[in-house]
């Protein structure tokens, strides 16, 4: 029964991690600074996952961890904006590759995995706490 408390937990820490990239990805959309405060677009950040076998039950399943957080390689997108601070030569401003669209997406299925692995854990509780009653 802990294992699959275990499984469960390891897939809302890990969708945490998610929706915590996808929201960061969405706040700098259109920053066209980094922290050194250089003319250099934010990068989005993507989350990659791998299973965690040492979390495996007896059913064959296994537990999930973040395996990377990685950076974005997309060029950014250029912007025609002549008179903005950030404008090369040509006039043009480069903005992060976030496309707000998909990181919608991704967030909403971030959160519907999330409350499943919410009402795993819920019935896993309502199991045991079935089986103590039986006991008792």
């Amino acid at each position: 029964m802990f294992t699959a408390l275990d499984v469960s937990t390891s897939g809302l820490v890990a969708q945490r991690t998610r929706l915590n990239a996808i929201s960061s990805n969405l706040a700098n959309i259109s920053t066209t600074r980094n922290e050194a405060g250089e003319a250099k677009p934010y990068q989005p950040r993507y989350v990659t996952f791998q299973t965690d076998e040492s979390l495996g039950t007896s059913g064959g399943g296994a537990g999930v961890k973040v395996g990377s957080v990685d950076y974005s390689t997309e060029p950014p997108n250029m912007k025609y904006e002549p008179g903005h601070p950030d404008a090369n030569a040509e006039g043009m401003v480069a903005y992060p590759a976030v496309n707000m669209t998909m990181e919608f997406v991704d967030a909403l299925e971030a959160t519907r995995a999330y409350e499943a692995n919410i009402g795993v854990i819920e019935i896993t509780k309502d199991l045991g706490e079935q089986a103590l009653r039986i006991i008792a």
